[in-house]
């Protein structure tokens, strides 16, 4: 794809989708460095603790779309951002902006046979949706976090 088709993309993306885009550039690096020093489990303790919402609440159908349109920016920005990452680096940022907007999202680890090899994925659910997987294939783990408060 040439660099004005790109642009043209860009410039048909929601202005909101466009300051996560950024928004995402910028926290995924810094996912990126705490899962490089300090491993998965501190760095989602830290996203927990850093993502800590005081009040709780019920998903409504728009929060649903606000995370769906979260997930996806975080693929953009993951795909076509700063640094290329991951989508455990991905759904651990989504997970935690969601939890900050008072949601109980589920970080979800899981895993699929391609052929001898397995293939590992992350993915966030909200009220049992899985954010930016119009498909899944993958069986989950059962030490994904789960949606209760903490």
């Amino acid at each position: 794809m040439n660099p004005t088709q790109r642009l043209r993309q860009w410039r048909q993306l929601p202005p909101d989708m466009r300051r996560q885009f950024w928004m995402f550039c910028a926290g995924l690096p810094v996912i990126s460095a705490s899962l490089r020093a300090l491993g998965y489990r501190r760095t989602l303790a830290w996203v927990d603790r850093w993502s800590h919402a005081t009040v709780l609440r019920a998903p409504t159908a728009a929060d649903i779309a606000y995370g769906q349109q979260l997930a996806r920016a975080a693929a953009l920005a993951g795909r076509h951002g700063l640094v290329h990452a991951t989508c455990l680096r991905q759904a651990l940022m989504v997970y935690g902006l969601l939890r900050r907007q008072g949601l109980s999202p589920a970080l979800k680890l899981g895993v699929r046979r391609q052929g001898a090899m397995p293939d590992m994925h992350a993915w966030v659910s909200l009220d049992g949706i899985a954010l930016g997987e119009p498909t899944l294939a993958h069986d989950e783990f059962p030490t994904s976090t789960g949606s209760t408060p903490r």
